[in-house]
């Protein structure tokens, strides 16, 4: 089943608390379904909510009244008072637009390409990039919050597909503070980058940028000698420190 990028609307379920997994019994037919069948199976519909709630790593409160823990009997399914559910209706018919469109396409590989909720989302309600999930964080919470907010990140999504941990993600982040002549906070970007990668001459020629910009001229040209240490081709590691030294 082609899943939307948020939750419907009907009865997510994550992973109901014991009282709830021995009251609860999904409905022959589901009330206040606005996309799916109204004749849907309730088979089919569970299968559906699990492959939601797990898409995104929430639970059944994302979009339906109710609170965690309590059974599943206490829940108000039909309910739209939280705005989560109706804009799980829009992005799902968004997704039926995406793949119909994809459908027209003559697919490059032996199957055609189909959007699904864990294409974007993997494990996530908001698929943000991670320099958009890290600036998000600096704009409301400073430098040091985004420092522990990609080391927590990294701690529990590392290797899970759900961001991007290359090299590029810090780096796309440290630029834009850069751009925005937020010296310090780019700085400490660009020095988290080459904390995690080491052995990346490309970390080292934008930490070397940093502290160029920030006016640090030593600490700059030990940068940038770092970065052709690692590679002795960087040619712009090499203008940088001339016109560093006036040579």
């Amino acid at each position: 089943m082609k899943a939307g990028l948020v939750l419907l609307g009907a009865l997510a379920l994550l992973a109901p608390s014991a009282a709830g997994a021995q009251e609860w019994s999904w409905p022959e037919r589901g009330e206040n379904l606005q996309v799916l069948p109204e004749d849907f199976p309730p088979e089919r519909l569970r299968a559906v909510m699990l492959g939601f709630t797990r898409a995104l790593g929430v639970r059944c409160t994302y979009c339906h009244v109710g609170e965690e823990g309590q059974p599943l009997t206490t829940y108000d399914f039909e309910s739209d008072s939280i705005p989560q559910k109706d804009i799980a209706r829009t992005m799902y018919r968004m997704l039926g637009v995406i793949n119909d469109t994809l459908g027209t396409i003559q697919a490059s590989g032996p199957k055609p390409v189909n959007m699904w909720c864990h294409t974007c989302h993997r494990g996530r309600p908001r698929p943000t990039t991670l320099d958009e999930e890290l600036a998000e964080v600096h704009e409301t919470e400073g430098i040091d919050a985004t420092i522990a907010a990609y080391r927590e990140l990294r701690e529990q999504f590392h290797g899970r597909g759900a961001f991007d941990f290359g090299e590029g993600s810090l780096n796309t982040l440290g630029y834009a503070l850069l751009g925005e002549e937020r010296l310090p906070d780019a700085v400490a970007i660009f020095q988290l980058n080459a904390e995690q990668f080491p052995q990346s001459a490309n970390a080292w020629d934008s930490l070397g940028e940093g502290y160029l910009a920030a006016g640090d001229l030593e600490r700059a040209i030990e940068s940038y000698e770092k970065s052709l240490e690692l590679d002795p081709d960087n040619e712009n590691a090499v203008e940088k420190l001339r016109q560093i030294r006036g040579g």
